[in-house]
Protein backbone atom coordinates (compact mmCIF):
# COMPACT_ATOMS: atom_id res chain seq x y z
CA UNK A 1 0.00 0.00 0.00
CA UNK A 2 1.07 3.48 -0.84
CA UNK A 3 1.86 5.31 2.56
CA UNK A 4 2.82 8.65 0.87
CA UNK A 5 -0.14 10.24 2.33
CA UNK A 6 0.54 9.80 6.04
CA UNK A 7 3.37 12.27 5.58
CA UNK A 8 1.35 15.19 4.04
CA UNK A 9 1.96 17.22 6.82
CA UNK A 10 5.25 16.58 7.94
CA UNK A 11 7.47 19.30 9.43
CA UNK A 12 10.76 18.70 7.90
CA UNK A 13 12.39 19.60 11.16
CA UNK A 14 13.56 17.47 14.25
CA UNK A 15 10.57 16.80 16.56
CA UNK A 16 12.62 17.29 19.50
CA UNK A 17 13.74 20.96 18.37
CA UNK A 18 10.48 21.90 17.86
CA UNK A 19 9.69 22.59 21.09
CA UNK A 20 8.68 26.15 22.48
CA UNK A 21 11.00 25.86 25.40
CA UNK A 22 13.71 25.91 23.17
CA UNK A 23 16.17 28.41 24.82
CA UNK A 24 17.87 31.51 23.62
CA UNK A 25 21.05 31.36 22.27
CA UNK A 26 24.09 33.01 24.37
CA UNK A 27 25.98 35.39 22.50
CA UNK A 28 28.43 35.30 20.04
CA UNK A 29 32.14 35.96 21.34
CA UNK A 30 33.31 39.39 19.98
CA UNK A 31 36.82 40.01 21.34
CA UNK A 32 39.59 38.23 23.34
CA UNK A 33 39.26 36.14 26.10
CA UNK A 34 41.47 33.63 28.16
CA UNK A 35 40.74 30.42 30.02
CA UNK A 36 42.08 27.30 31.87
CA UNK A 37 39.84 25.35 29.49
CA UNK A 38 38.64 25.87 25.98
CA UNK A 39 35.78 23.22 24.95
CA UNK A 40 35.29 23.23 21.16
CA UNK A 41 31.18 22.01 20.52
CA UNK A 42 28.27 22.44 22.25
CA UNK A 43 27.28 18.66 21.81
CA UNK A 44 26.94 16.38 24.30
CA UNK A 45 30.60 15.34 24.61
CA UNK A 46 31.31 19.16 24.81
CA UNK A 47 28.82 20.05 27.53
CA UNK A 48 29.62 16.85 29.67
CA UNK A 49 33.04 18.30 29.25
CA UNK A 50 32.62 21.71 30.71
CA UNK A 51 30.39 20.38 33.47
CA UNK A 52 32.37 17.64 34.83
CA UNK A 53 35.30 20.15 35.01
CA UNK A 54 33.80 22.32 37.10
CA UNK A 55 32.62 19.59 39.40
CA UNK A 56 36.24 18.79 39.77
CA UNK A 57 37.43 21.86 39.99
CA UNK A 58 34.99 24.97 40.48
CA UNK A 59 37.78 27.44 40.34
CA UNK A 60 38.52 26.51 36.65
CA UNK A 61 37.72 29.13 34.23
CA UNK A 62 35.84 27.25 31.70
CA UNK A 63 34.74 28.53 28.13
CA UNK A 64 32.39 26.18 25.64
CA UNK A 65 32.25 27.66 22.24
CA UNK A 66 29.46 26.24 19.74
CA UNK A 67 29.26 26.89 15.97
CA UNK A 68 25.61 26.81 15.79
CA UNK A 69 23.66 26.20 18.69
CA UNK A 70 23.69 24.15 21.88
CA UNK A 71 21.75 20.50 21.30
CA UNK A 72 21.33 22.43 17.55
CA UNK A 73 23.15 18.85 16.08
CA UNK A 74 23.26 14.99 16.56
CA UNK A 75 22.33 15.76 20.42
CA UNK A 76 19.43 17.03 19.71
CA UNK A 77 17.79 15.29 16.99
CA UNK A 78 18.60 12.19 17.98
CA UNK A 79 16.54 8.98 18.79
CA UNK A 80 17.09 9.41 22.30
CA UNK A 81 18.10 6.39 23.48
CA UNK A 82 20.40 6.86 26.20
CA UNK A 83 22.67 3.28 26.90
CA UNK A 84 25.29 1.77 29.06
CA UNK A 85 27.14 0.14 26.54
CA UNK A 86 30.08 2.15 25.79
CA UNK A 87 31.03 0.21 22.35
CA UNK A 88 28.16 0.38 20.79
CA UNK A 89 26.58 -3.41 22.35
CA UNK A 90 28.10 -5.84 23.98
CA UNK A 91 28.82 -8.13 20.47
CA UNK A 92 31.15 -5.13 19.44
CA UNK A 93 32.88 -5.00 22.70
CA UNK A 94 33.79 -8.82 22.71
CA UNK A 95 34.77 -8.52 19.33
CA UNK A 96 37.20 -6.14 20.03
CA UNK A 97 38.43 -6.26 23.81
CA UNK A 98 37.18 -9.34 24.65
CA UNK A 99 40.06 -9.22 27.84
CA UNK A 100 38.33 -5.88 28.34
CA UNK A 101 34.77 -5.96 28.20
CA UNK A 102 34.05 -7.41 31.43
CA UNK A 103 35.85 -3.11 33.15
CA UNK A 104 34.02 -1.76 30.01
CA UNK A 105 30.38 -2.89 30.68
CA UNK A 106 31.05 -2.30 34.49
CA UNK A 107 32.71 1.43 33.12
CA UNK A 108 29.15 2.00 31.07
CA UNK A 109 26.42 0.58 33.93
CA UNK A 110 28.39 2.98 36.15
CA UNK A 111 28.15 5.71 33.54
CA UNK A 112 24.79 5.36 32.87
CA UNK A 113 23.96 5.83 36.77
CA UNK A 114 26.09 8.58 36.83
CA UNK A 115 23.98 10.52 34.46
CA UNK A 116 20.78 9.71 35.72
CA UNK A 117 22.20 11.55 39.25
CA UNK A 118 23.32 14.09 37.53
CA UNK A 119 20.12 14.22 36.12
CA UNK A 120 18.44 14.81 39.29
CA UNK A 121 21.14 16.39 41.18
CA UNK A 122 20.33 19.84 38.85
CA UNK A 123 16.87 19.56 37.96
CA UNK A 124 17.21 18.43 34.80
CA UNK A 125 13.44 17.88 33.27
CA UNK A 126 14.41 15.96 30.06
CA UNK A 127 11.28 13.08 30.01
CA UNK A 128 14.30 10.24 31.60
CA UNK A 129 12.52 6.58 31.71
CA UNK A 130 15.14 3.85 32.86
CA UNK A 131 12.66 1.67 30.90
CA UNK A 132 15.36 -1.01 28.90
CA UNK A 133 14.90 -1.82 25.58
CA UNK A 134 14.01 -4.91 23.41
CA UNK A 135 15.76 -6.15 20.31
CA UNK A 136 13.26 -8.22 18.59
CA UNK A 137 13.73 -10.48 15.97
CA UNK A 138 11.42 -10.65 12.90
CA UNK A 139 12.84 -13.12 11.10
CA UNK A 140 13.02 -17.04 12.07
CA UNK A 141 17.10 -17.05 11.42
CA UNK A 142 17.82 -14.33 13.87
CA UNK A 143 16.02 -16.29 16.87
CA UNK A 144 19.13 -18.54 17.63
CA UNK A 145 21.02 -14.85 17.73
CA UNK A 146 18.53 -13.65 19.95
CA UNK A 147 19.04 -16.54 22.50
CA UNK A 148 23.24 -15.84 22.30
CA UNK A 149 22.66 -12.34 23.28
CA UNK A 150 20.59 -13.13 26.09
CA UNK A 151 23.22 -15.50 27.16
CA UNK A 152 26.63 -13.20 26.57
CA UNK A 153 24.72 -10.34 28.13
CA UNK A 154 24.07 -12.32 31.08
CA UNK A 155 27.29 -14.00 31.31
CA UNK A 156 28.97 -10.17 31.58
CA UNK A 157 26.13 -8.87 33.95
CA UNK A 158 23.62 -7.75 32.46
CA UNK A 159 19.44 -8.63 33.42
CA UNK A 160 17.76 -9.66 30.20
CA UNK A 161 15.05 -11.90 29.77
CA UNK A 162 14.42 -13.50 26.24
CA UNK A 163 10.88 -13.63 25.21
CA UNK A 164 9.36 -15.76 23.03
CA UNK A 165 7.12 -14.75 20.10
CA UNK A 166 3.82 -14.43 22.43
CA UNK A 167 5.69 -13.00 25.13
CA UNK A 168 7.03 -10.23 23.22
CA UNK A 169 3.94 -8.97 21.66
CA UNK A 170 2.60 -8.97 25.16
CA UNK A 171 4.92 -5.87 25.58
CA UNK A 172 4.52 -4.32 21.78
CA UNK A 173 2.30 -5.75 19.65
CA UNK A 174 3.34 -6.20 16.14
CA UNK A 175 2.62 -9.44 13.89
CA UNK A 176 6.25 -9.03 12.84
CA UNK A 177 7.84 -9.97 16.26
CA UNK A 178 8.87 -13.14 16.23
CA UNK A 179 10.62 -12.85 19.32
CA UNK A 180 12.99 -10.59 21.46
CA UNK A 181 15.50 -9.70 24.22
CA UNK A 182 14.31 -7.23 27.07
CA UNK A 183 17.50 -5.33 28.71
CA UNK A 184 15.92 -4.18 31.51
CA UNK A 185 18.25 -1.88 33.16
CA UNK A 186 20.88 -0.69 30.76
CA UNK A 187 19.11 1.82 28.78
CA UNK A 188 16.47 4.54 29.59
CA UNK A 189 14.72 6.92 26.93
CA UNK A 190 15.21 10.16 27.27
CA UNK A 191 14.30 13.58 25.42
CA UNK A 192 17.58 14.57 23.73
CA UNK A 193 17.12 18.01 23.18
CA UNK A 194 16.10 18.81 26.46
CA UNK A 195 18.79 16.82 28.10
CA UNK A 196 21.55 19.05 26.09
CA UNK A 197 19.45 22.35 26.97
CA UNK A 198 19.63 21.03 30.82
CA UNK A 199 23.55 20.69 30.30
CA UNK A 200 23.82 24.07 29.09
CA UNK A 201 21.51 25.49 32.09
CA UNK A 202 23.82 23.17 35.08
CA UNK A 203 26.88 24.72 33.30
CA UNK A 204 25.55 28.02 33.09
CA UNK A 205 24.53 27.84 36.97
CA UNK A 206 28.46 26.14 37.09
CA UNK A 207 30.00 29.20 36.11
CA UNK A 208 31.09 27.73 32.54
CA UNK A 209 30.83 30.94 29.87
CA UNK A 210 29.17 29.60 26.96
CA UNK A 211 28.96 31.38 23.80
CA UNK A 212 26.92 30.03 20.34
CA UNK A 213 26.77 31.34 16.89
CA UNK A 214 31.08 31.01 17.78
CA UNK A 215 32.74 28.63 15.51
CA UNK A 216 36.43 27.60 15.97
CA UNK A 217 38.31 28.55 12.77
CA UNK A 218 42.09 27.83 14.11
CA UNK A 219 44.58 26.34 16.47
CA UNK A 220 48.22 26.94 17.19
CA UNK A 221 50.44 26.62 19.96
CA UNK A 222 52.21 28.91 21.63
CA UNK A 223 54.79 28.18 24.37
CA UNK A 224 52.20 27.37 27.47
CA UNK A 225 49.21 28.08 25.56
CA UNK A 226 46.97 27.36 22.68
CA UNK A 227 45.37 29.98 21.07
CA UNK A 228 42.07 29.12 19.02
CA UNK A 229 40.39 31.61 16.43
CA UNK A 230 36.77 32.54 15.84
CA UNK A 231 35.02 34.45 13.35
CA UNK A 232 34.97 37.81 15.85
CA UNK A 233 38.13 37.12 18.53
CA UNK A 234 40.76 34.65 19.49
CA UNK A 235 40.26 32.17 22.61
CA UNK A 236 44.03 31.43 24.81
CA UNK A 237 43.37 28.57 27.02
CA UNK A 238 45.63 25.80 29.02
CA UNK A 239 44.18 23.12 28.10
CA UNK A 240 41.69 22.24 24.89
CA UNK A 241 39.12 19.73 24.52
CA UNK A 242 37.48 19.56 20.85
CA UNK A 243 34.14 17.81 20.81
CA UNK A 244 33.57 18.30 17.75
CA UNK A 245 32.30 14.69 16.51
CA UNK A 246 30.89 14.64 12.35
CA UNK A 247 31.98 17.71 11.79
CA UNK A 248 35.81 18.63 10.69
CA UNK A 249 37.98 18.19 13.11
CA UNK A 250 40.79 21.39 13.97
CA UNK A 251 43.54 18.69 13.72
CA UNK A 252 43.36 18.11 10.18
CA UNK A 253 45.08 14.17 11.03
CA UNK A 254 41.86 13.06 12.74
CA UNK A 255 39.76 13.76 9.14
CA UNK A 256 40.54 10.34 7.96
CA UNK A 257 38.72 8.42 11.54
CA UNK A 258 35.61 9.38 10.95
CA UNK A 259 32.33 10.06 8.43
CA UNK A 260 29.46 11.11 7.97
CA UNK A 261 26.94 8.95 7.77
CA UNK A 262 22.97 10.25 7.62
CA UNK A 263 20.44 8.70 9.56
CA UNK A 264 16.28 9.56 9.40
CA UNK A 265 13.64 9.43 11.33
CA UNK A 266 9.62 10.28 11.34
CA UNK A 267 7.86 11.13 14.55
CA UNK A 268 4.25 10.50 14.32
CA UNK A 269 1.35 12.60 15.94
CA UNK A 270 0.36 11.30 19.01
CA UNK A 271 -1.47 8.53 19.63
CA UNK A 272 -4.95 8.54 20.77
CA UNK A 273 -5.68 5.92 23.77
CA UNK A 274 -7.29 3.62 21.72
CA UNK A 275 -4.38 3.70 19.05
CA UNK A 276 -2.07 3.24 22.14
CA UNK A 277 -4.05 0.21 23.61
CA UNK A 278 -3.51 -1.75 20.43
CA UNK A 279 -0.25 -1.80 20.53
CA UNK A 280 0.17 -2.20 23.98
CA UNK A 281 3.53 -0.79 24.73
CA UNK A 282 1.99 -0.25 28.85
CA UNK A 283 5.79 -0.60 30.09
CA UNK A 284 7.62 2.05 27.01
CA UNK A 285 10.29 0.42 26.11
CA UNK A 286 12.34 1.87 23.37
CA UNK A 287 13.33 -1.44 20.69
CA UNK A 288 15.43 -2.21 17.74
CA UNK A 289 15.13 -5.32 15.17
CA UNK A 290 17.72 -7.94 14.47
CA UNK A 291 18.81 -6.98 11.26
CA UNK A 292 21.73 -5.26 9.56
CA UNK A 293 20.18 -2.45 8.33
CA UNK A 294 17.28 -2.01 11.98
CA UNK A 295 15.13 0.54 13.04
CA UNK A 296 15.36 2.13 16.25
CA UNK A 297 11.65 2.90 17.99
CA UNK A 298 10.18 4.92 20.69
CA UNK A 299 7.79 6.24 22.36
CA UNK A 300 7.87 10.20 23.42
CA UNK A 301 6.34 11.52 26.11
CA UNK A 302 2.92 12.15 24.54
CA UNK A 303 2.82 9.11 23.35
CA UNK A 304 3.86 9.63 19.63
CA UNK A 305 6.00 6.85 18.13
CA UNK A 306 9.34 7.79 16.70
CA UNK A 307 10.56 5.98 13.84
CA UNK A 308 13.90 5.38 12.66
CA UNK A 309 17.10 4.01 10.77
CA UNK A 310 16.82 1.55 8.30
CA UNK A 311 18.67 3.33 5.32
CA UNK A 312 22.33 4.42 6.93
CA UNK A 313 23.24 7.17 3.28
CA UNK A 314 26.67 8.29 2.56
CA UNK A 315 26.63 11.06 0.63
CA UNK A 316 30.66 11.68 0.74
CA UNK A 317 32.60 15.11 1.23
CA UNK A 318 32.23 16.39 4.63
CA UNK A 319 28.66 17.19 6.64
CA UNK A 320 26.28 19.47 4.65
CA UNK A 321 22.89 20.92 5.69
CA UNK A 322 20.99 19.39 2.06
CA UNK A 323 21.63 15.72 3.65
CA UNK A 324 19.62 16.35 6.19
CA UNK A 325 16.11 15.54 4.44
CA UNK A 326 15.55 12.79 2.09
CA UNK A 327 12.01 12.05 0.88
CA UNK A 328 13.00 8.71 -0.67
CA UNK A 329 13.78 7.54 3.04
CA UNK A 330 10.98 8.74 4.56
CA UNK A 331 8.27 6.92 2.28
CA UNK A 332 10.39 3.90 2.79
CA UNK A 333 10.25 4.46 6.62
CA UNK A 334 6.41 4.94 6.53
CA UNK A 335 6.23 1.84 4.44
CA UNK A 336 7.91 0.03 7.09
CA UNK A 337 6.16 1.73 9.96
CA UNK A 338 2.94 0.02 8.33
CA UNK A 339 3.73 -2.72 8.11
CA UNK A 340 5.26 -3.26 11.87
CA UNK A 341 2.07 -1.62 13.48
CA UNK A 342 -0.83 -2.59 10.53
CA UNK A 343 -3.43 -1.92 13.04
CA UNK A 344 -2.44 2.21 13.31
CA UNK A 345 -3.22 2.18 9.88
CA UNK A 346 -4.49 6.09 9.14
CA UNK A 347 -2.09 7.93 11.46
CA UNK A 348 0.26 10.41 10.45
CA UNK A 349 3.48 11.41 10.88
CA UNK A 350 4.06 15.03 12.27
CA UNK A 351 8.09 15.40 11.64
CA UNK A 352 10.25 14.18 9.13
CA UNK A 353 14.36 14.41 9.74
CA UNK A 354 17.87 13.39 9.26
CA UNK A 355 21.36 14.02 10.04
CA UNK A 356 25.27 13.10 9.82
CA UNK A 357 26.18 10.50 12.42
CA UNK A 358 30.32 10.43 13.00
CA UNK A 359 30.98 6.72 12.17
CA UNK A 360 33.88 5.29 12.71
CA UNK A 361 35.35 1.80 11.96
CA UNK A 362 34.79 0.22 15.15
CA UNK A 363 31.41 1.67 15.40
CA UNK A 364 32.59 3.39 18.78
CA UNK A 365 34.34 6.58 20.32
CA UNK A 366 37.93 7.00 20.04
CA UNK A 367 40.38 9.31 21.60
CA UNK A 368 43.50 11.05 20.94
CA UNK A 369 45.97 14.50 22.30
CA UNK A 370 47.79 17.13 20.34
CA UNK A 371 50.27 20.13 20.88
CA UNK A 372 52.37 18.06 23.87
CA UNK A 373 49.17 17.39 25.55
CA UNK A 374 47.38 20.28 26.06
CA UNK A 375 44.67 19.17 23.64
CA UNK A 376 42.64 16.55 23.45
CA UNK A 377 39.95 14.80 20.88
CA UNK A 378 36.59 12.54 21.41
CA UNK A 379 35.00 11.27 18.39
CA UNK A 380 33.43 8.77 16.57
CA UNK A 381 30.50 7.11 18.75
CA UNK A 382 28.52 5.97 15.80
CA UNK A 383 25.56 6.57 16.57
CA UNK A 384 25.07 5.39 20.46
CA UNK A 385 26.52 8.82 22.34
CA UNK A 386 23.99 9.49 24.32
CA UNK A 387 25.06 7.82 26.98
CA UNK A 388 28.90 7.27 26.17
CA UNK A 389 29.40 11.01 25.76
CA UNK A 390 29.72 11.77 29.44
CA UNK A 391 32.34 8.64 29.73
CA UNK A 392 34.34 10.19 26.93
CA UNK A 393 33.89 13.89 28.53
CA UNK A 394 35.94 12.01 31.68
CA UNK A 395 38.45 10.61 29.19
CA UNK A 396 39.36 13.80 27.44
CA UNK A 397 39.87 14.95 31.21
CA UNK A 398 42.24 13.06 32.64
CA UNK A 399 44.36 13.40 29.32
CA UNK A 400 44.67 16.90 29.76
CA UNK A 401 45.40 16.67 33.13
CA UNK A 402 47.93 13.86 32.42
CA UNK A 403 46.43 11.53 34.84
CA UNK A 404 46.90 7.85 35.18
CA UNK A 405 43.17 6.48 35.42
CA UNK A 406 40.80 3.36 35.25
CA UNK A 407 40.03 5.11 32.17
CA UNK A 408 43.11 5.59 30.21
CA UNK A 409 44.49 2.77 31.05
CA UNK A 410 41.82 0.76 28.90
CA UNK A 411 42.74 0.26 25.27
CA UNK A 412 39.98 0.93 23.91
CA UNK A 413 41.28 4.30 24.88
CA UNK A 414 44.95 4.01 24.15
CA UNK A 415 44.47 3.04 20.37
CA UNK A 416 42.49 4.22 17.69
CA UNK A 417 40.49 2.69 14.79
CA UNK A 418 41.67 2.28 11.72
CA UNK A 419 40.90 5.17 9.69
CA UNK A 420 38.72 4.88 6.53
CA UNK A 421 40.57 5.15 3.47
CA UNK A 422 40.63 7.90 1.02
CA UNK A 423 38.23 8.96 -1.98
CA UNK A 424 37.03 7.54 -4.30
CA UNK A 425 38.01 4.34 -2.30
CA UNK A 426 36.15 5.17 0.61
CA UNK A 427 32.72 5.60 -1.70
CA UNK A 428 33.33 2.55 -3.36
CA UNK A 429 34.28 0.05 -0.27
CA UNK A 430 31.34 1.96 1.96
CA UNK A 431 28.56 1.19 -1.30
CA UNK A 432 29.98 -2.29 -1.35
CA UNK A 433 29.33 -2.90 2.06
CA UNK A 434 26.04 -1.64 2.18
CA UNK A 435 24.92 -3.54 -0.67
CA UNK A 436 26.17 -6.81 1.04
CA UNK A 437 24.54 -5.88 4.16
CA UNK A 438 21.20 -5.57 2.79
CA UNK A 439 22.00 -9.00 0.70
CA UNK A 440 22.50 -10.29 4.23
CA UNK A 441 19.24 -9.32 5.49
CA UNK A 442 17.76 -11.43 2.48
CA UNK A 443 19.74 -14.23 2.67
CA UNK A 444 19.06 -15.21 6.58
CA UNK A 445 21.92 -13.12 7.74
CA UNK A 446 25.11 -15.09 5.75
CA UNK A 447 27.80 -12.45 5.28
CA UNK A 448 29.38 -12.40 1.97
CA UNK A 449 33.42 -12.49 1.50
CA UNK A 450 33.25 -8.78 1.85
CA UNK A 451 31.90 -8.55 5.32
CA UNK A 452 33.78 -11.76 6.37
CA UNK A 453 37.48 -9.97 5.39
CA UNK A 454 35.83 -6.61 6.68
CA UNK A 455 34.94 -8.21 10.39
CA UNK A 456 38.84 -9.94 9.90
CA UNK A 457 40.37 -6.69 9.52
CA UNK A 458 38.08 -4.73 12.14
CA UNK A 459 36.44 -2.59 9.82
CA UNK A 460 32.70 -2.13 8.86
CA UNK A 461 30.00 0.35 8.48
CA UNK A 462 26.92 0.10 10.81
CA UNK A 463 23.55 1.30 10.44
Amino acid sequence: MDHLSSLRDAAPTPFWLDDPRRPRPAPALVGGTTCDLLVVGGGYTGLWTALNAKERDPSADVVLVEADEVGGAASGRNGGFCEASLTHGLANGLQRWPQEIGRLERLGRENLQGIEDAIRRYGIDCDWERTGSLVVATEPYQLEGLAEEAEAAARHGGKPLLLDGDAVRAEIDSPTFLGGVWNRDDVAMVNPARLAWGLKQACLDLGVRIHEHTPATSLEEHGAVVGVGTPYGRITARRVALATNAYPSLLRRHRPYTVPVYDYALMTEPLTDEQLASVGWTRRQGFADCANQFHYVRLSADNRILWGGYDAIYHGGPVRAEHDRRPATYATLADHFFTTFPQLEGVRFSHAWGGAIDTSTRFCVFFDTSHHGKVAYAAGYTGLGVGATRFGADVLLDLLAGERTERTELELVRRKPLPFPPEPVRSIGIGITKWSMARADRNEGHRNLWLRTLDRFGLGFDS
